[in-house]
């Protein structure tokens, strides 16, 4: 089977070590290219990290980018003139970028997701289908916890399920978000969707998602315990993405839940 060609972008990143690891046992993998937003002195596994030019995209079929949005648009912008595939696991965009990514799809095969992991997909699959059952009579709210490290707070895991809450009410979610807590020990339900943010120590990944009358409340949850959930998930992604057209995906295309 011919391998893929891939550029692994943010490569000195938890994420990029993680997926360099996964993928560099992976015989359907071949790394050619790996970046970073400043040069790195020094090779790993025998290449040198560069930036995201077209001439270190070229080498590559397909890009695997867990980073921040403005290096995300850099390749998608080098990508989209040369036609590559794109896995995108970066969050923490704005509704504005959400369509730009769009239109990039247009043109190339895009898979973005908050979350690899399939059961957090599986999570919000839930979600969706228990926002709809509940309806309005329930108040909704999304916690989740992440190591001190991790920047974006809702993590781009608690918006989506609260995208899938507001998914199963068929309201717009960008209407719906209410509050967003730091490091709160409790918070309160609300008529929009409120969010808790906890950043300790080395955690994982830890989201839950919560309806409640007044009368029973009804949690979801799923908690992370290794890292290359992650980083196998985005592997996953790029063996079916490899064989796709251009548009826009989801794991949830990927996993075919209906």
């Amino acid at each position: 089977m011919k391998k893929i060609n891939l550029a692994i972008t943010g490569c000195m990143g938890r994420m990029g070590q993680q997926i360099i690891k996964s993928a560099k046992s992976d015989k359907s993998f071949k790394i050619v290219t790996l970046t970073e937003n400043k040069l790195v002195n020094k090779k790993i596994y025998g290449l040198k990290p560069t930036l995201n030019t077209e001439e270190a995209i070229r080498k590559a079929n397909l890009i695997i980018d867990f980073t921040v949005p403005k290096c995300t648009f850099e390749i998608l912008r080098i990508s989209s003139k040369l036609k590559k595939k794109v896995i995108i696991g970066t969050t923490g965009f704005t509704k504005k970028e959400e369509d730009l990514i769009k239109k990039y799809s247009k043109r190339i095969p895009i898979l973005k997701a908050g979350n690899m992991s399939l059961g957090i997909n599986l999570l919000m699959y839930l979600t969706e289908i228990a926002s709809k059952s509940l309806g309005d009579k329930f108040l909704s709210k999304v916690f989740e916890v992440h190591h001190k490290h991790k920047k974006d707070n809702p993590s781009g895991t608690a918006l989506m399920l609260g995208k899938g809450i507001a998914i199963g009410k068929k309201k717009d979610f960008y209407n719906l978000i209410g509050k967003k807590y730091l490091n709160k020990k409790v918070f309160p339900y609300g008529k929009k969707i409120n969010f808790n943010s906890i950043r300790k120590g080395e955690v994982i990944g830890k989201h839950e998602v919560s309806f409640s009358s007044g009368k029973e409340i009804i949690t979801l949850n799923h908690e992370a315990f290794d890292r290359a959930l992650y980083s196998e998930g985005a592997l996953a992604a790029a063996k079916w993405l490899s064989k796709k057209r251009p548009g826009l995906y989801s794991m949830r295309d990927l996993l075919n839940f209906n």
